[in-house]
């Protein structure tokens, strides 16, 4: 995995006051491989609750975490018991490591 332990910190501090404490968090995509270089994070954030707008969720915490990292490419997908699971979740879940 390709994110330091403050990176990892970070992710999981800002997430969680964003989307709350049962927020989980799998990071999948070209991170997840030690031997890749660049590419942008990709984040998984499995919410237990009911969301009213995924996708404005998923907006707050990525520009939360370019305040909190720096000026680089964040990607994060939402997902709630009320939102449809797509094939990208799946992938996400079957790939994605957990931080």
């Amino acid at each position: 995995m390709r994110l330091s332990a403050a990176e990892q910190s970070t992710i999981l501090q800002t997430v969680s006051a964003v989307a709350g404490p049962q927020a989980r968090v799998f990071l999948f995509g070209s991170r997840t491989g030690d031997g890749a270089k660049g590419g942008d994070i990709d984040l998984l954030v499995d919410v237990p609750q009911p969301v009213e707008s995924p996708v404005r969720l998923g907006a707050r915490i990525g520009a939360q975490l370019q305040l909190a990292l720096g000026d680089q490419r964040i990607d994060v997908l939402v997902v709630a018991p009320n939102v449809t699971e797509q094939p990208i979740h799946r992938l996400a879940r079957s790939s994605g490591v957990p931080l």
